[in-house]
């Protein structure tokens, strides 16, 4: 595949090796990536929280707060969840709405692995904010 914003790089239809042809592609899988000739990854990111969400539901019953102490879940998540996501991430480039969504999905599924916490002013319960997330996790 050929990357390039210069469109008369893209222009023919086949490349060729000596006697051997090769058809261009716009995408292509490899090592579980989805490579595209924009360089755009937001279809892959898109499909790897939709396997993030399936690895959570599945795991959903053991990473509930109840089940093991919060510091274990959080290990589990960072073990086998987040590794899903993030399989193959050194091919990508973020952008920063990118690098977002990817944060917010974490803080999300940390925020129900770890519960809401008491408020020692008020009493009251609330969502953990992202800086106290992020001095747990790490």
């Amino acid at each position: 595949m050929i990357m390039s914003r210069d469109e008369n790089a893209r222009r023919s239809r086949s490349m060729k090796i000596d006697t051997i042809s090769f058809e261009r592609v716009a995408e292509f899988k490899y090592l579980e990536t989805t490579l595209t000739n924009q360089n755009s990854i937001q279809e892959e990111i898109k499909s790897r929280l939709k396997s993030r969400n399936a690895s959570y539901h599945f795991l959903q019953n053991l990473l509930l707060p109840v089940c093991y102490p919060k510091i274990l879940n959080i290990k589990m998540y960072g073990t086998i969840i987040l590794l899903v996501v993030l399989c193959g991430c050194e091919n990508w480039s973020l952008t920063l709405r990118e690098e977002r969504r990817l944060r917010v999905c974490e803080n999300k599924v940390l925020r129900r692995i770890v519960g809401p916490k008491r408020d020692e002013v008020t009493g009251e319960w609330r969502k953990l904010l992202n800086e106290e997330l992020n001095d747990l996790y790490s």
